[in-house]
């Protein structure tokens, strides 16, 4: 592993503790401000809003002054979003900030080109998930602090803690050294532009979003179900979600051994065994081993995003990482309200209609995704170009 990924790798390590600490409990904070499950649904899709209409610019600024100095940006301003919402005790102030934080998603498209232009002889893929699994082996310690911190002394403090760990994450960033951006004129502008409107790459663009919508659905309100339908505590929920970034990690390690179509598929089964352990109320057994197959939906967007890029050009890979993070994104933001709304009928539906839409989204991967097993087997066009 090179110098670049190393210290990506302990600044997300770093990042995902401090993450951890607030992030998955932030619908249980919203609903102490006095927000009901649709507001929360609501709230989660706006901040899913300002998430999506970051990826393109970034990918596409990225690809012209280059990666790093976006890197740097998105860490100061997530370091900065985190102050607002600890901060903050009133709910619109903390919508802001969280607001804020959803908008420094900006940095995936940009992380992923660096990832990817710096993981030497790896696959894209087992780049992408040996990254995130950097990121979860800090998420880990990160729920158990914040349900500690946040049963002792308030949610708030969660948040407040996190800061000074971003602190140090955000200096570690500073020593990456800049990649070569790559020269472009006018005409190869439109030719990179006539790339990613290929019918290959827009079916496929339909098609992981129907898969993120299907897996994430009911993903944001599930502390909410457990905390007020099955009499989980907050320490209990803290372990529970540390038990998911041991999921990422294990799953990351395993799947992103594997063809990144393969892996893309094992990971929706076991978002679908997520819903039905969950229905089952089997006991905290139960839940444990389901927050461990939740990790599956990161790896399954990591997974999405290394088939993508067989799809597009090195010189505007920002930007056609970019555009997945979109779509992806707008599936983020469509979801949880739709979940609020299926909560406030019947908790158990968005796992009934998520378990659904998943059994759908993996006869539709099978049947009509653009990308083969082959096509991933034969690796990347320009291949020699990278290593």
């Amino acid at each position: 592993m090179s110098r670049d990924l190393i210290l990506v790798s302990l600044s997300l390590m770093t990042w995902g503790v401090g993450e951890g600490m607030f992030f998955f409990f932030q619908p249980l904070y919203l609903q102490q401000l006095g927000a009901n499950p649709v507001m929360i649904g609501t709230i989660l899709g706006f901040i899913g809003f300002t998430m999506m209409i970051s990826h393109l610019p970034a990918g596409y600024i990225s690809d012209r002054i280059g990666r790093r100095p976006v890197l740097i940006l998105a860490w100061l301003v997530g370091c900065s979003a985190t102050w607002i919402m600890g901060l903050a005790n009133t709910l619109p102030v903390f919508v802001a900030g969280s607001a804020l934080y959803g908008f420094t998603s900006f940095v995936a498209a940009p992380l992923n080109g660096y990832i990817t232009t710096a993981r030497g002889k790896m696959s894209v893929g087992r780049a992408l998930t040996l990254i995130s699994a950097s990121f979860n082996v800090g998420a880990i310690l990160g729920p158990i602090l914040g349900g500690l911190i946040g049963n002792r002394y308030g949610l708030g403090a969660s948040f407040r803690v996190a800061g000074f760990v971003f602190l140090i994450s955000t200096f570690t960033i500073f020593f990456i050294k800049p990649q070569p951006v790559s020269p472009s004129n006018h005409s190869s502008l439109r030719k990179d532009a006539r790339n990613l409107l290929s019918p290959f790459y827009i079916k496929y663009l339909i098609l992981i979003f129907f898969v993120i919508f299907a897996l994430y659905l009911p993903i944001p309100l599930s502390q909410n179900f457990l905390q007020n339908e099955r009499g989980i505590n907050l320490v209990k929920i803290g372990q529970l979600l540390s038990a998911r970034s041991a999921g990422v990690v294990i799953l990351s390690l395993t799947l992103g051994q594997l063809n990144a179509r393969i892996g893309f598929l094992i990971a929706q089964v076991g978002m679908a065994l997520f819903t039905l352990l969950i229905l089952r109320n089997g006991g905290l057994l139960s839940y444990f081993t389901a927050y461990i197959l939740l990790g599956s939906f990161q790896t399954a967007k990591n997974l999405a995003v290394a088939q993508g890029r067989l799809l597009i050009n090195k010189a505007n890979m920002g930007l056609g990482y970019g555009m997945m993070e979109t779509v992806m994104s707008i599936a983020m933001l469509l979801a949880p309200p739709l979940a609020g709304i299926l909560y406030s009928r019947d908790p158990t539906w968005m796992y009934i209609v998520s378990f659904i839409l998943i059994c759908f989204s993996l006869l539709f991967t099978i049947l009509f995704s653009p990308i083969k097993t082959e096509m991933i087997e034969a690796g990347l066009p320009e291949e020699l170009e990278l290593t």
